[in-house]
């Protein structure tokens, strides 16, 4: 990767849309909402935003490249490729489709290359030499500069590595999801590979706003995808949550946890509004104390 992320990435995901979710698609944020967190965002130095060709169906890229135009303003850029785009539409890693699926992603994006190109989820019907092979290829000819893998497993990224210059991943990691610790940041750091976390909140739950024996908040993720988090609503959890919101502002101890962690070299925020870019510039600026950090992980723990 020839430009280095910003500390913060700006999650495009709810552009147009939730995620990758053909249910979703035309929902989130409008173009004009998008346009002001953009801009928000680069003001703040937020100058790497995160997106893929399936979320909002294409939106997502389409509204970012309508502002690279109209600002002039070049972010590094990393998309992904994996999910279907439209109902009755493939998906997956062939090489073939990979190669479309790139040229896709150039135009709505209005950009002659990607900083980082990355599988969006793995594929058991693709060998992944054959993965590595059309990214490499993407390489030689200009149009990507670097690639790598998200929602990765140990084994998978260990696979990936022989076969292939994955020089980054990109999973969920947060106070409430610690999964990454035990093989995908150890073969990162052995393998000398980026690390960038998305749903550093853990969909909201590390905002403070879901509390003990009451209805999510209207509009919350909780009441949009809630299966990724139904795991969360135990006492244990809830505690957690209440000790941390004793502590400070929940969402800016979590982004500062997550910042304080060496293995990760930039994290990927998600704001709703510019409001909410408040926290994670908040954790930037005044890093959590070593003390501090351990407290937290042990809480979590």
């Amino acid at each position: 990767m020839e430009r280095a992320y910003s500390r913060l990435i700006l999650g495009c995901g709810n552009f147009g849309g939730v995620g990758s979710a053909p249910a979703f698609f035309g929902q989130g944020l409008n173009e004009d909402e998008a346009f002001a967190l953009m801009d928000a965002a680069w003001e703040a130095g937020i100058t790497s935003f995160d997106t893929a060709d399936a979320y909002g169906g294409g939106r997502s890229e389409t509204y970012i490249g309508a502002w690279r135009r109209r600002t002039g303003h070049d972010p590094v850029l990393t998309t992904k490729t994996f999910s279907p785009m439209a109902e009755g539409e493939d998906g997956g890693l062939a090489p073939a489709r990979v190669r479309r699926q790139l040229e896709s992603s150039l135009r709505r994006l209005g950009a002659e290359r990607i900083d980082v190109y990355l599988a969006h989820a793995w594929d058991d019907d693709v060998p992944i030499a054959e993965v590595a092979g059309v990214f490499d290829e993407l390489v030689a000819v200009g149009k990507i500069d670097a690639y790598g893998l998200s929602n990765v497993d140990g084994p998978q990224l260990r696979d990936a590595l022989a076969a292939g210059a994955f020089a980054w991943v990109q999973n969920s990691y947060s106070l409430l999801d610690r999964e990454p610790e035990h093989e995908v940041l150890p073969l990162c750091a052995e393998h000398g590979l980026g690390f960038t976390p998305f749903s550093p909140l853990a969909g909201g739950w590390l905002t403070g706003k879901y509390k003990r024996g009451e209805a999510p908040p209207r509009g919350s993720r909780m009441t949009q995808r809630p299966e990724p988090y139904e795991h969360l609503r135990t006492d244990a959890v809830f505690a957690a949550l209440e000790r941390l919101q004793e502590m400070g502002d929940p969402a800016t101890l979590a982004l500062g946890w997550l910042l304080g962690e060496p293995r990760v070299t930039a994290v990927v925020v998600g704001p709703g509004r510019p409001a909410h870019l408040e926290p994670a510039l908040a954790a930037l600026e005044q890093p959590l104390a070593a003390r501090e950090r351990a407290e937290l992980t042990a809480l979590f723990g």
